[in-house]
C-alpha cells in the first residue's frame, strides 16, 4: 500500500495520495515511508489505533514505540490531534503540504471536544490550549486522548490554587520550526516544571521537559485488557495526573 501510495504521488497527478492502517503496522511501512520523505512526495497516512486504548488486541498491537520512532524520521509531519477541530486542522495541513509526508495518528476511542482548541493553530505544531491569569507554576503537555486528562487534571489542581496552564502539541515538527519568541510564549524557560502527557515512549520529550519536569507515557509493551482497563492500569487517568502534578510542584 504504501508503495503504491509513492508511485500516486510520483505520477504527479494532482490526486491526493492517502492510505489508512493500523499504526503499530507503519513498521511494515517503514521503508516506502522513508523513501517519500527522501524524495519529497505529499503522501498522507491516516493511522489508527494509536496506543494501548486498542484494548484486548494486545500489545502486539498497541504501538507504544511507534509514534517517537515516526517524528524521528527526516521530513516527516507526524500528527497526534487531541480532538476534532484539531483533526480537521492536521488533515487541512497535510492536504495543503503537497512536498512533506503527514501522518495523522488518530485513536480507537473516542475524544472530549476542547472550547478552546483551533483548527488554525494546529499549523502552529503547539498552543496554549487552557491558561491561568498570571505566570504558570505548572505546564502541562498533552496530545491525543490525553489531552483531555491534562485539561480535566489542571481544572482540580486550579481548583487547589494551583497555577497551571495546558499546552496542547499535536505537531512537535511544525512547533520546532516556529520562532524563539513564540516557543518561549508557549512554554517559558523560566517555567521549568512541566508533565508531557502521552500513552506512548517518552522518547524526544526530554526537550521540552528537561531536567525539572516529569511525564506520564509508556515504559513498557502494553497488555491484552479491554481499553479503559489498560489505560487505568498504566496510569492514564485524572487522577494519577494530578498526582504526579503535586509531587512536582511540593
Amino acid at each position: 500500500m504504501a508503495a503504491i501510495l509513492n508511485g500516486i504521488a510520483y505520477h504527479n497527478s494532482d490526486l491526493s495520495s492517502c492510505g489508512e492502517n493500523f499504526l503499530v503496522f507503519a513498521d511494515y511501512m517503514r521503508g516506502s515511508m522513508r523513501l517519500a520523505a527522501l524524495s519529497g512526495l505529499g503522501v498522507i497516512y491516516v493511522l489508527t489505533h494509536d496506543s494501548i486504548g486498542v484494548g484486548e488486541d494486545g500489545p502486539t498491537n498497541q504501538p507504544v514505540e511507534t509514534i517517537p520512532s515516526l517524528r524521528a524520521m527526516t521530513g516527516m509531519l507526524v500528527f497526534r490531534p487531541g480532538e476534532c477541530n484539531e483533526t480537521s486542522g492536521a488533515y487541512k495541513l497535510a492536504i495543503e503540504n503537497r512536498h512533506r509526508r503527514s501522518a495523522l495518528c488518530l485513536s480507537r476511542q473516542g475524544m472530549a471536544n476542547q472550547a478552546n482548541s483551533s483548527i488554525d493553530k494546529v499549523a502552529l505544531g503547539g498552543y496554549v490550549l487552557e491558561d491561568c491569569d498570571v505566570s504558570p507554576e505548572l505546564i502541562l503537555i498533552g496530545t491525543g486522548t490525553e489531552l483531555d486528562l491534562c485539561v480535566q487534571a489542571a481544572k482540580e489542581l486550579t481548583a487547589e490554587g494551583k497555577k497551571v496552564r495546558v499546552v496542547s502539541m499535536p505537531c512537535v515538527e511544525l512547533f520546532d520550526e516556529q520562532s524563539n519568541a513564540y516557543k518561549e510564549e508557549v512554554l517559558p524557560t523560566a517555567i521549568r516544571k512541566r508533565i508531557v502527557v502521552e500513552a506512548a515512549e517518552s522518547f524526544g520529550w526530554n526537550r521540552f521537559i528537561g531536567l525539572d519536569g516529569d511525564s506520564v507515557t509508556m515504559n513498557r509493551f502494553g497488555a491484552s485488557a479491554p481499553g479503559r482497563t489498560c489505560l487505568k492500569e498504566f496510569g492514564f487517568t485524572v487522577g494519577n495526573v494530578v498526582a504526579k502534578s503535586t509531587a512536582l510542584l511540593s
